[in-house]
């Protein structure tokens, strides 16, 4: 029951106290109101701009719990694009691989455009370092298998020997640091290489070595032995081929053998008769060389051309056959390679080699009496007389053509890729 009594001013003293209250809940509940519009607010702008894919996670979001906030867009943050089909994804693949296919065809056609800008008998010395000097190699090795403690210093003054020409060996022993050590040539022979068709039918012939300053050692006394050997009158007259010389060389305790390799000819199929005649052709400046042939064939002759302070400039030879009687030989400067590299003139021809190319057998190739040495000075010449045209022959132009149709085949093929592709069937 309620009571009907009066009040008592206890009870109406705490009913003045909840007057003051009475602002500060409907503030509270004011501000929760205006929450409530403003996430609405913010929900519908999120959605007119949400893209057609997270339109599918709509349903997810109603069913959120109750009174949790869908996030909006998040400044700064792209919104991803559909994913690519496995159809897109494998034609951008087989573009990526024509592409690096053209890549490599076009630099297939730009080095072979460039290596054969010159003629292939007028070369830049910078092609041929290992050309640019006549054949005199030096090697080291170690004396012994068992210590690498001692080398042996190897050198020949030729490779190559015809007739009556004499060829030098040079032995020497060093340690480590290249300091010399004490050397001893025990014995040396001369004898056919042991590849060649029978080369155990001549005796070995024994050769000496010396440090004496004479028969070709240039100082007595200074370490390096030196053994001369002429095959033409040691045991070799008539024997065309590989020569092979053994050494046994001996360092205080320390003994072991090396070996030198020559190529004879004791009689040239062709010589040299030191005229030359320089004549300006289409551009390019022609040295020929008088040759006296004996037997015809095809031979292979290469110079060497400096400039006029003696800095290698090009390497030229030629190649083709010769019939017997008085000839010349065609040596070639072109053009354009004296328009590239600019050398300073007069230019200067040297140590010209030769030989006749033979079809079969062992050895390959019989040899021509060098020229060693400066053969012939040019003329002075300005660059106006050259031709800048780079050398055309119906190989390097079928070569070209094909190079090309390599490339203009990729790029055709490339032009599919760029077309729209069709639709997928429904």
């Amino acid at each position: 029951m309620t009571p009907t009594g009066p009040v008592s001013p206890s009870r109406a003293r705490h009913a003045l106290w909840v007057i003051p209250l009475i602002p500060l809940v409907l503030g509270c509940v004011g501000w929760w109101w205006l929450n409530r519009l403003g996430a609405a607010s913010v929900d519908s702008d999120a959605a007119e701009v949400v893209s057609p894919g997270a339109a599918a996670s709509a349903p997810e979001r109603s069913r959120r719990a109750p009174g949790v906030k869908s996030p909006g867009p998040v400044m700064g943050v792209a919104v991803q694009g559909q994913a690519r089909s496995p159809e897109d994804e494998k034609r951008a693949a087989e573009r990526h691989l024509w592409e690096q296919r053209l890549a490599r065809a076009k630099q297939a056609l730009a080095s072979y455009m460039k290596a054969t800008r010159y003629p292939p008998e007028s070369r830049p010395a910078s092609e041929h370092p290992d050309q640019m000097e006549l054949a005199e190699p030096e090697r080291t090795r170690p004396l012994s298998r068992d210590s690498s403690d001692v080398q042996l210093r190897l050198k020949q003054d030729r490779v190559f020997v015809v007739g009556d020409e004499v060829v030098h060996f040079f032995v020497g022993c060093e340690d480590a640091r290249r300091m010399p050590r004490p050397c001893q040539v025990v014995s040396a022979t001369a004898h056919e290489a042991e590849h060649m068709p029978g080369a155990d039918s001549v005796v070995p012939v024994p050769l000496v070595f010396s440090d004496d300053g004479a028969g070709g050692d240039a100082l007595s006394s200074d370490g390096t032995f030196t053994g001369r050997f002429q095959p033409s009158k040691q045991g070799f007259p008539l024997y065309s081929g590989t020569l092979r010389v053994d050494v046994q060389v001996r360092s205080g305790g320390t003994e072991g053998s090396a070996f030198f390799d020559i190529m004879y000819t004791p009689s040239p199929p062709a010589k040299f008769t030191g005229r030359v005649r320089e004549v300006l052709e289409q551009g390019s400046l022609q040295l020929y060389l008088g040759i006296r042939v004996q037997k015809a064939g095809r031979y292979v002759v290469a110079g060497r051309v400096d400039d006029e302070s003696g800095m290698p400039f090009a390497h030229v030879s030629f190649n083709e056959e010769l019939r017997q009687g008085d000839q010349e030989v065609k040596l070639t400067i072109a053009g354009n390679l004296v328009l590239d590299e600019a050398p300073t003139f007069p230019l200067k021809l040297r140590d010209v080699e030769g030989f006749l190319l033979k079809e079969r057998g062992d050895p390959d190739r019989e040899l021509m009496t060098s020229l060693r040495g400066y053969v012939h000075t040019t003329n002075d010449y300005p660059e106006s007389v050259f031709s800048n045209a780079e050398w055309q022959s119906e190989e390097r132009q079928r070569y070209l053509d094909e190079l090309n149709r390599d490339v203009q085949g990729v790029l055709m093929r490339l032009e599919t890729y760029d077309e729209t592709p069709p639709p997928p069937p429904p």
